[in-house]
């Protein structure tokens, strides 16, 4: 609205004034947004360069027309980036055992930790004294196939010493199958543990997988789900039941899986993986290859004893758990969980003494696994009780009890009812158990 004389009034002034400023400040957002978009599009694609895009190294430009998604996926990892050639890890000498020719060199198919060594030299020392190394191999294959250097090796593995009559009776369980079955059961994850033709132990792939080399993914604990699942080892149905489990489910993508190795802290992994509790550096913590280093029992075991040095390896653990909890609650837990551990091994001692009358009397056949009784004997410890015991420590009250406990005495009454029927069958008088015993209570 003009006056008069043709001048703007003060108002009309005031609105224009007003609305360049609000054509600016929009103008400003706009370009603010575009940036932060182009930022964030230039960081994630810094994020996914490919450092072999451009190279001219031989393997790299045959092997980007034959095998492209391997050139994709190495030429992200850290190994790459690191300057480490497929030359490092695959060439060898022509003589160099498993050694193929191919265009012109020789190379293996397969690295072995051989090759790991020459840059992780203690990792890799780590692994072989754990039981991922050559007792896992050994559970199924047995000892007698080692050579002599491998068995004095095995034999220096602490996890390696527990071997009783009712593991080797396990193990018999991979010749029944037969290896239609077993190279796609037991070899799958106990090869974790296998020999190569160098002599070296070990797949490092099983938990590495290759090319990538990807911390997150070997942090992560599906990794560990490839063969911590099922009705002997339930470590990933444990987990996601627990309250480190239910916190790495809700919010696990907001975690550092980046994060450098050896630094990490509770502003990295709010909540316990089992990368944290056994093996990463955490806390005061170091890092460890060994899966066994922060253990005080041979859960795994039939009857569970402790383990060598488990007082300095108790340290190590809580050390971790002090992250997060206060020593009142870490102490406590410890308390039950061995009281638990003590009340198994009572359970499953009994069994024993439970067919002793039919081994006594020449009752049972030498054969493993060949009649309905060493199924029900085998899986009260091997399904139940270590089931019961991981339960337990891992803070999952369903497999601890529904899975564990009540199984255990489900099956302590079959092996009672089986056991008197054969030695009334034998003209033997049947034996009489009560309740199943009981230890006192940790608390």
């Amino acid at each position: 609205m003009q006056n008069q004389s043709g001048a703007q009034s003060p108002w009309q002034s005031l609105r224009l004034l007003i609305l360049g400023l609000v054509v600016t400040i929009i103008v400003l957002g706009i370009t603010i947004t575009i940036m932060a978009v182009g930022s964030s599009g230039a960081a994630a694609t810094e994020e996914r360069v490919n450092v072999l895009a451009d190279s001219d190294d031989e393997c790299v430009t045959c092997h980007a027309n034959t095998t492209p998604g391997i050139i994709e996926q190495y030429g992200h990892s850290t190994m790459a980036a690191a300057e480490v050639t497929c030359r490092d890890c695959h060439e060898v000498e022509a003589d160099y055992p498993g050694s193929v020719a191919h265009e012109g060199t020789y190379v293996l198919n397969t690295p072995t930790t051989a090759m790991c060594t020459d840059c992780h030299q203690a990792e890799v020392a780590q692994f072989n004294q754990s039981r991922h190394a050559l007792p896992s191999y050994v559970a199924y294959a047995g000892q007698e196939v080692l050579t002599e250097e491998l068995l004095v090796q095995y034999q220096s593995v602490p996890e390696g010493g527990f071997l009783d009559d009712k593991i080797r009776a396990r193990n018999s369980l991979h010749a029944l199958e037969g290896p239609a079955i077993t190279k796609f059961a037991c070899e799958s994850c106990h090869d974790v543990g296998k020999p190569a033709l160098d002599g070296s132990v070990g797949q490092c792939q099983e938990c590495h997988q290759r090319h990538m080399f990807s911390l997150e993914q070997a942090r992560k604990p599906e990794t560990c789900n490839a063969c911590h699942i099922g009705p002997d080892h339930p470590q990933w149905e444990i987990y996601q039941e627990s309250p480190h489990g239910i916190a790495y489910m809700t919010d696990g993508d907001n975690w550092n899986w980046e994060a450098e190795s050896g630094t990490l802290t509770a502003t990295d992994f709010p909540a316990a993986t089992c990368a944290i509790c056994h093996m990463s550096g955490f806390g005061a913590t170091a890092t460890t290859h060994d899966v066994g280093d922060r253990l005080t029992w041979y859960l795994a075991a039939p009857i569970s004893a402790r383990r060598p040095a488990w007082q300095d390896n108790k340290v190590r653990m809580q050390s971790v758990c002090s992250e997060c909890h206060n020593p009142n609650f870490i102490e406590q837990l410890y308390t039950d969980g061995d009281a638990l551990v003590e009340q198994v091994n009572t359970w499953v001692a009994e069994s024993d003494q439970i067919i002793a009358p039919l081994v006594e009397n020449g009752l049972l056949t030498a054969e493993p696994f060949d009649e309905p009784i060493d199924y029900v004997y085998f899986n009260l410890w091997h399904h139940w009780g270590r089931t019961a015991k991981f339960g337990a420590w891992m803070q999952g009250a369903d497999y601890t009890q529904w899975h564990g406990a009540y199984e255990m005495l489900h099956d302590r009454a079959e092996l009672i009812e089986i056991t008197n029927e054969k030695l009334v069958e034998a003209g033997l008088e049947p034996i009489e158990y009560g309740r199943p015993p009981l230890i006192e209570s940790g608390e």
